[in-house]
């Protein structure tokens, strides 16, 4: 059974887990280093545990204790009772959901082991904003991707933001950091997949008439937002596949876009 602690001094050593993060660029260097993230909200907490990310602490404002008792009961981690205004001193902001959990990272799996056993993976290029990562992880979950792969300037799916704009889809997809980019590609195409690259450009065939969903195996490309994929993964790219558009409308946000090619990509296989 996990320690309820009562802290009433922001410096608190044992706090340290959680300050400052609204500072994205010390978050984004110091998490990945010292192998931890944060999952805000009682349910992506729980969603957390159930995926076998070890807890390092809890921090709860006191009306959250009985909430997440079961929780607390399971963890053998300290779970730190603060009140809101000192939650908000640690961190920076006002804790909405008053609830942070810090856990422990794990290693993460190679592109062959994410690989081996999937047949419809979403590969992005470049897609460094939090959001628009934790959007294309949920959609990913949700319309039965296999995996996801990222080029080495993403951003990181375990980031705060990421994680809870995913509400936990983050734990649920596996996905691995391809290097050498654009050159790993070729280990996906080895591996038995179609590259098919999502772009607006006129000269791309229509998600239709490519029909993916009849494809043995799919590794669909995304860009970044506002610039694309990137010339040269256009280039290592078997196809190039667009989203028809009307009204004029030239392109959607990477996220919404995404959801509506994972669509395309698994029509008609069974849910799982």
């Amino acid at each position: 059974m996990a320690e309820l602690i009562t802290v009433e001094d922001p410096d608190d050593p044992r706090l340290s887990d959680y300050t400052g993060l609204t500072d994205v660029e010390l978050r984004r260097r110091r998490e990945p280093a010292e192998g931890l993230f944060i999952a805000e909200g009682e349910k992506v907490i729980r969603r957390a545990g159930q995926a076998g990310y070890a807890m390092r602490s809890m921090l709860l404002s006191a009306k959250w204790v009985d909430a997440m008792r079961d929780v607390i009961d399971a963890a053998r981690a300290p779970v730190y009772v603060v009140s809101p205004e000192l939650a908000e001193r640690v961190t920076g902001y006002h804790v909405h959901r008053g609830a942070l959990a810090s856990l422990a990272r794990k290693p993460l799996p190679t592109v062959a082991d994410v690989l081996r056993t999937a047949r419809r993976v979403a590969v992005m290029e470049a897609v460094n904003d939090h959001t628009n990562i934790g959007a294309i992880f949920r959609s990913a979950a949700a319309l039965g991707m296999d995996a996801v792969l990222l080029s080495p300037d993403c951003a990181d799916p375990l980031y705060r933001r990421s994680v809870k704009v995913s509400m936990g889809a983050v734990f649920s997809v596996p996905y691995a950091r391809l290097e050498g980019w654009p050159r790993a590609l070729d280990t996906v195409r080895d591996a038995g997949f179609r590259l098919l690259a999502l772009t607006p450009d006129e000269r791309a065939v229509p998600m239709d008439a490519a029909a993916p969903h009849r494809m043995e195996r799919v590794a669909l490309m995304l860009g970044a937002e506002g610039d694309g994929l990137s010339r040269r993964a256009l280039d290592s790219a078997d196809a190039w596949v667009r989203i028809p558009m009307a009204h004029g409308v030239d392109s959607l946000n990477v996220g919404a876009a995404a959801a509506v090619a994972f669509y395309a990509v698994t029509a008609g296989r069974p849910e799982h």
